[in-house]
């Protein structure tokens, strides 16, 4: 995959996803994004495929308040990221399986699947109708204790 491809999914994601996730109370800049509630931190990551062509994104819920991670390091809370945490959950373009296997991210590399259409614009469609799962987590989900 190019990185040409890459960035055009960035830029679909920039301009779809991200402005709902700011809808959606959610403050940051891509790939870490963040929302504090009364007493929650709740978290959103996008990690690309290292080989390129696909990516999943990770959620976690934090108490509010700086975070000290397993290893020692603090992180302001206004700098937590879902990396950060180890409780977390993946999102992803295949929800019926409990794998994260790369082939179930969302996938820009598999264009003849998608048929005709922008596959950019039609995995942000995907993304958008999987927030609802990520929403869930955060209400119900587990918390990362500072």
């Amino acid at each position: 995959m190019s990185s040409a491809e890459r960035d055009e999914m960035i830029k679909k994601l920039n301009e779809i996803v991200i402005p709902t996730l700011r809808q959606l109370n959610f403050k940051g800049s891509f790939p870490h994004f963040r929302r504090l509630t009364v007493e929650r931190i709740n978290l959103l990551t996008f990690q690309f495929d290292r080989s390129g062509g696909g990516f999943v994104i990770e959620v976690a819920n934090c108490n509010r308040g700086d975070f000290k991670t397993s290893y020692g390091r603090e992180i302001k809370e206004n700098k937590l990221t879902a990396h950060d945490l180890n409780k977390r959950k993946r999102i992803q373009s295949n929800m019926k399986t409990g794998n994260s296997l790369t082939e179930d991210w969302f996938r820009y590399d598999r264009k003849i699947i998608f048929g005709f259409g922008n596959i950019y614009e039609k995995i942000c469609k995907d993304v958008l109708s999987k927030l609802s799962f990520a929403e869930g987590y955060w209400e119900n989900g587990e918390i990362n204790l500072r």
